[in-house]
């Protein structure tokens, strides 16, 4: 079996390298590859997935840079709405399923209970409405596919809240962190793990068919704020000798003292029910999946 993973260097596609490996070849490409494949431009990716011939598309590039999305609506649109829609296109063509991750930004932040699969969305910015765009064009494509809604995702590779805080902690005497949005830290490794489970339960005939074709909310379990995460990080942290006992003091504020381009949701906590039911996959709690993280990068 032939995988292609559309995004290469992302802290996602590095992961998944590794879990998709044990199905057969793993082709991995971005921009930056040979043969290159930029969701900036749309008109090129069908014939990188011609030229491919996968068995199964993953899908794990997008625009995720969420303030800067505000000023550059145009770029993400191609990134995060066209470019998922091509790619649905070819996977029909090839008769083959995709595997597409998006977002809890596709709804509205005003909840109080876990976001459902097939509650309303109502995304408050220019990267939720751009994901959210890009799940409809893949579900009115026609491919077989698996949609995996994530957030507040996190590891030892690339851009992300624990990594900025390690080393703001290292840096400094306090840290200000906002208090008032919940949501459920996700380790991206926990991501590539359960995409692996997902496809070994979907094999038919050496390849998968993702016949349950769908939305699925994938993230660790429980919820805390990005206060309570930041205290979590320390305190691990500082256990597993990556911070000294020295390191910032982390202070809660409101939103209101923290105001940024993109308005972020106030709840983002997502049901994982669906996922449980379909594929027997249990995601650990958030601040186990922590502590693992930081173990393994304690460890390098």
């Amino acid at each position: 079996m032939k995988v292609l993973i559309v995004g290469r260097a992302g802290q996602l596609a590095w992961e998944l390298r590794r879990t998709l490996a044990c199905f057969g070849e793993v082709v991995a490409l971005d921009r930056h590859s040979e043969p290159a494949i930029d969701l900036a431009e749309p008109g090129a990716v069908a014939a990188v997935v011609r030229a491919v011939r996968p068995d199964l598309i993953v899908n794990a590039a997008a625009y995720t840079a969420v303030d800067r999305a505000e000023q550059e609506p145009e770029l993400v649109w191609k990134a995060n709405a066209e470019a998922p829609a091509l790619l649905a296109a070819e996977a029909a063509r090839l008769g083959v399923g995709l595997i597409h991750y998006s977002t809890d930004y596709v709804f509205p932040g005003d909840g109080a209970v876990p976001y459902r699969e097939d509650d309303p969305v109502g995304p408050q910015n220019v990267y939720g409405r751009s994901k959210l765009a890009g799940e409809q064009a893949i579900a009115a494509s026609g491919a077989t596919h698996v949609i995996l809604r994530t957030a507040w995702v996190y590891g030892v590779r690339g851009q992300n809240f624990m990594k900025t805080m390690l080393r703001l902690m290292a840096e400094r005497e306090l840290v200000r962190v906002i208090d008032d949005q919940l949501g459920a830290p996700t380790w991206v490794r926990m991501i590539a793990e359960a995409t692996a489970i997902l496809v070994a339960q979907s094999m038919r005939s050496g390849v998968p068919d993702l016949a349950d074709s769908g939305i699925y909310h994938l993230t660790c379990s429980g919820q805390t704020s990005w206060y309570g995460f930041a205290c979590a990080i320390r305190e691990r942290a500082v256990a597993a000798g990556l911070l000294p006992g020295t390191a910032a003091r982390v202070e809660a504020i409101p939103t209101s003292e923290y105001p940024t381009p993109a308005k972020r949701p106030a709840y983002s906590v997502l049901d994982l029910g669906k996922l449980e039911e379909r594929f027997g996959i249990v995601p650990p709690g958030w601040e186990q999946a922590l502590e693992l993280c930081l173990a393994d990068l304690a460890g390098r």
